[in-house]
C-alpha cells in the first residue's frame, strides 16, 4: 500500500513539472508572436532605432540638419562612443539653439570623456571665462554650463554675472543660473537686478521667479521706478508672484495714471496686488477698474475678486 502512495506521488509530480514545462514552452512563442505581430503594422521608419557610432560622428560633417541632429543624438542616447565625445563637443558652439540644447543633453549623459581634468565640461568652464573668445562662443558656453544641470558650473556663471564686459554674456549667465536653480555663489542675482543693461535686468526678473532659494524682494523693488517700461511690467509681475507684501505702497502708485502711463505697467500693477491680497490696496483697485485701458480694467475685475470686494 505504502510502495502505490509512494509511486502515485512521483508521478504526480513527475505530470505536474511536464505540464509547466509544456505551459512554458508555448506561453514564450505566443509572447514573441504577439510581438511581432504588433510591430509588422508599424512603419519601420517609425520605430525608434540605436543610433550607430558612425552616425553619431556623422554628425561633424557640415551643413547637418538639426532635425537629423536631434534624432540621431536622441535614438543615441545610450550609446558609449568616446571617440564621438569631441565631434559632439563642437555642437555646443553651433549657430542652433536646439543643435545646442541636445548637444549638451547627450554629454552629460556620458560616462567617460565628458567630465573630469581637461575634459568637455572644464573646457566649457574655461571658455566662459576666457576674454578672448568670441561673445557668442561665451554666450554658448553659458548656455552649455545650464544644460549640463551641474553645481559644479555655479562659480563660473556667477563671475560670468558680473565680471562680463558683454551684456548678452551677463544675461547668457543668468539664464544658465536660473537652469540651474542657483542664485548664484554669492547672491549674483541680486546683483544683475541693478545691473546697468535693461537685458541682464529682465533676464535676472524671469529668473527670479524661478529659483526656489530665491526671496530677495529688495532688490526687486526699486526696479517698479526703472526707466524701462518693460522692467517695470516685468517687475511689477514679479513682486505679485513673491507676494510681496512690502511692495503694495509702491505698486498702488503704479496703478494710477498720472503716475505711470504705461497702460500694461498699470495692469501687471493691478494684476500683483490681487495676488498679494493686502486690504490696504482696495481703493486703488477699485479706482482702476475706471482706468481708460480696458487691459487695467480687467486687471482690476480679477484683483477685485482676489480681494473678495
Amino acid at each position: 500500500m505504502t510502495f502505490k502512495i509512494k509511486s502515485l506521488v512521483k508521478s504526480s509530480v513527475v505530470l505536474g513539472t511536464l505540464l509547466v514545462a509544456a505551459g512554458a514552452s508555448a506561453e514564450t512563442p505566443n509572447v514573441t508572436a504577439g510581438r511581432a505581430e504588433v510591430y509588422k503594422q508599424l512603419d519601420p521608419a517609425s520605430l525608434e532605432q540605436i543610433s550607430t557610432r558612425e552616425e553619431v560622428s556623422a554628425l561633424g560633417a557640415p551643413n547637418i540638419a538639426p532635425t537629423r541632429i536631434w534624432k540621431v543624438l536622441e535614438h543615441g542616447e545610450k550609446l558609449e562612443c568616446l571617440a564621438c565625445v569631441p565631434v559632439i563637443a563642437k555642437l555646443l558652439y553651433a549657430s542652433n539653439p536646439k543643435t545646442r540644447e541636445i548637444s549638451a543633453w547627450w554629454l552629460r549623459r556620458r560616462i567617460f570623456g565628458v567630465f573630469g581634468p581637461g575634459q568637455v565640461y572644464e573646457q566649457t568652464l574655461n571658455a566662459l571665462a576666457d576674454a578672448n573668445e568670441t561673445e557668442a562662443h561665451r554666450i554658448y558656453a553659458a548656455n552649455a554650463l545650464g544644460e549640463f544641470l551641474d553645481g559644479g558650473g555655479v562659480p563660473a556663471l556667477s563671475k560670468a554675472v558680473v565680471a562680463d564686459i558683454s551684456s548678452a554674456v551677463r544675461s547668457a549667465a543668468v539664464a544658465g543660473l536660473e537652469r540651474l536653480n542657483s542664485s548664484g555663489a554669492s547672491g549674483e542675482l541680486s546683483a544683475a537686478l541693478s545691473d546697468g543693461d535693461a537685458d541682464v535686468r529682465l533676464a535676472a526678473l524671469h529668473a527670479a521667479t524661478r529659483i526656489n532659494a530665491f526671496t530677495d524682494v529688495v532688490a526687486v523693488v526699486p526696479l517698479i521706478s526703472d526707466a524701462s517700461a518693460l522692467v517695470r511690467r516685468r517687475a511689477a509681475e514679479t513682486l505679485g508672484v513673491m507676494k510681496a507684501g512690502d511692495a503694495v505702497a509702491g505698486l498702488m502708485a503704479l496703478t494710477s495714471v498720472d503716475q505711470e502711463s504705461d497702460a500694461p505697467v498699470r495692469a501687471a500693477a493691478v494684476w500683483a496686488l490681487g495676488q498679494i491680497g493686502d486690504p490696504a490696496a482696495k481703493d486703488a483697485i477699485v479706482e482702476a477698474q475706471s482706468d481708460s485701458d480696458a487691459s487695467v480694467r480687467s486687471a482690476a475685475t480679477i484683483a477685485a475678486r482676489m480681494l473678495r470686494l
